[in-house]
């Protein structure tokens, strides 16, 4: 009799645990990282969701749809988060998204009317470097410089792609010629922007391609005012980064309930100081002290999604070509 009590009692505790529902979200590496903010949507988003959260980091932006596109509808991915504008005309076209139902005010550079892929956070691309440094100021000084500099590859990352597109918003037709010109200057080209960050840091490179909020990860974080990003005169180009439910997610009203979550203070405060980036939605005590020191470009660059799909490859291409050589 207590025996049949207590395989009873197990399966009672099988059957309440079995009933926890599970969302999982594919996301990047830096975002699930112990310093991301990864550790605290998770707690945050459990405490309302009455479920278990899975970040599961899969490689930068780029690596994401990949991996995503590869799994099809097999995949165990509920949301992903982490594409940015110039992915997401091809997300869409793969069919393996499915609409939003989120509502929110946002407080972007441009007009968000976007019925597949939610923005959580912004920025803009930029050089980094040691504050002391004397830099260039535009890609075309830079190429005619001795500066090293190392960057991500844009099959994989999405600040590389992004760097692709900023030379090719900026410079057009003559994006080939911009690129034959850097090609010196690239110590090495990595998988992700974690790796090419650490090479800086570590001495290997005087700049590396990354936002013009990093300098306040260094300023809040670490209280250190040495490192500032480049301005350049051609001006920078937005990243708006993104997340969306898959069309084949087995709990699609727990991913809609998530990226709803994704728009609220709860979320958003904790990007400027774990992400680095401008928050999609302003929190209620506004931007950290620090935020104010960062530079503000006096041009805006960015391809309309449907634009950036269209000069992807050829982009690839003529940066493929110039690095070969």
């Amino acid at each position: 009799m207590k025996y049949s009590v207590f395989a009873a009692g197990l399966l009672g505790a099988s059957a309440a645990f079995a009933e926890t529902p599970e969302l999982t979200v594919y996301t990047y590496d830096s975002f699930v990282s112990d310093w991301g903010p990864g550790p605290a949507v998770e707690k945050a988003f459990e405490e309302v969701c009455g479920c278990d959260l899975k970040l599961v980091g899969a490689g930068d932006g780029a690596a994401l749809l990949a991996r995503i596109k590869l799994e099809g509808n097999r995949s165990d991915a509920d949301v992903v988060l982490g594409l940015d504008t110039n992915l997401t005309a091809a997300a869409k076209d793969s069919g393996l998204f499915a609409d939003h139902s989120v509502s929110a005010e946002f407080d972007l550079p441009i007009a968000w009317e976007d019925a597949t892929f939610v923005p959580y956070d912004w920025g803009y691309f930029a050089f980094v470097h040691n504050a002391d440094a004397d830099v260039p100021g535009d890609f075309k000084s830079l190429a005619a410089s001795d500066t090293r500099i190392v960057i991500q590859d844009p099959r994989s990352s999405t600040p590389g792609l992004g760097l692709l597109m900023w030379v090719k918003a900026a410079y057009g037709g003559e994006a080939p010629t911009i690129w034959e010109g850097l090609a010196d200057n690239i110590v090495t080209v990595t998988k992700g922007w974690s790796e090419a960050y650490g090479m800086f840091l570590e001495g290997e490179a005087d700049m590396v391609l990354s936002y013009t909020t990093s300098p306040a990860y260094h300023l809040i974080a670490e209280e250190d005012a040495s490192k500032a990003a480049a301005s350049f005169a051609e001006g920078h180009y937005m990243q708006v980064e993104v997340a969306g439910k898959l069309a084949a997610s087995d709990q699609p009203e727990l991913a809609d309930q998530f990226l709803q979550f994704m728009v609220s203070d709860a979320f958003q405060s904790v990007i400027p100081t774990t992400n680095w980036m401008y928050p999609a939605v302003t929190p209620e005590d506004g931007l950290p002290t620090g935020f104010e020191t960062l530079i503000t470009p006096e041009k805006s660059l960015l391809l309309p999604a449907d634009q950036a799909a269209a000069v992807r490859d050829a982009a690839l291409d003529e940066w493929r070509g110039a690095l070969s050589r």
